[in-house]
């Protein structure tokens, strides 16, 4: 039988090992702040949120001025604080002005692309650190986020590689298929259900229902940054991350997951967030 050589893997051994090492630091510091309050997870989101806003106006050329770049960072960290202590209308009003800011501010050719980018950063975040501000349920939900994302690129990558068939948007992403589709969102479903399972939540089929959604939306999230990429030309949006290229990268299935839960939530009880979207009522 022939041993798998390095050209037959998906990544060079060196670069796995690479990639694995990175993603065990960024899941480690991820867990850590966000065990360590909604003060600083907001420092981490906030700062992940900068760094996105950064390669949104890279991978876009370059389009917004330093200052629109500024006003927009600015926005998104004054409508974090403010949702950290509970003022969220205000804190949303203030991305929103940021937005404005940075599109009255920005160059002629980054009057849309500018605006986009601080709501493409903000809007995930704010909606994280609302969930987390909740001091008894913020970092269960926040766990639940976050493993419904990954158990959906896990198992997207997994079956994918082993089932193989045909692509689910070969223009947009030539590698990713139906068969990776299907075992991504199967295996949001059963962490999902476990989650809810473990937790004791009333309503597992509920939960499970949205770890199913929020898995597609997750997709769509992965599928629109890799249409981004195409459009300009680009492999990654940045090298920040050893083996993995960009923050936006690695988010870009939360960036659309944290809005939908967001939506989901206020949809059906804006008061209790966390316990929506944890089944608990």
């Amino acid at each position: 039988m022939l041993e798998p050589t390095s050209e037959s893997l998906p990544f060079p051994a060196r670069e796995l090992a690479l990639r694995l090492v990175s993603a065990v630091v960024l899941a480690g510091v991820t867990l850590a702040m966000t065990w360590s309050g909604a003060l600083p997870f907001a420092v981490l989101v906030g700062a992940v949120a900068l760094i996105l806003l950064w390669e949104w106006d890279r991978l876009t050329g370059g389009t917004g001025a330093g200052r629109a770049i500024a006003i927009g960072g600015a926005g998104i960290i004054a409508g974090l604080g403010l949702v950290v202590y509970g003022r969220t209308s205000l804190g949303i009003a203030m991305l929103a002005a940021g937005a404005a800011g940075a599109a009255m501010t920005a160059e002629r050719r980054g009057f849309a692309a500018t605006p986009a980018g601080v709501l493409y950063a903000g809007l995930p975040a704010l909606a994280l650190v609302w969930f987390r501000s909740d001091a008894e349920l913020g970092f269960a939900s926040i766990i639940l986020l976050l493993l419904i994302v990954w158990a959906t690129d896990t198992g997207a990558f997994v079956v994918g590689r082993l089932v193989g068939g045909p692509r689910l948007c070969a223009p947009v992403s030539p590698n990713k298929t139906w068969s990776g589709l299907l075992g991504g969102v199967a295996a949001a479903a059963a962490v999902a259900g476990g989650y809810a399972s473990w937790i004791g939540s009333i309503a597992p089929v509920r939960v499970i229902v949205v770890g199913l959604g929020l898995a597609l939306v997750s997709q769509l999230g992965d599928l629109f940054e890799s249409a981004m990429k195409r459009s300009h030309g680009v492999k990654d949006t940045s090298g920040l991350i050893p083996g993995h290229g960009g923050f936006m990268d690695r988010v870009d299935g939360l960036v659309f997951a944290a809005v939908a839960a967001a939506g989901y939530a206020v949809l059906a009880d804006a008061a209790s967030p966390c316990r929506v979207l944890l089944g608990l009522q």
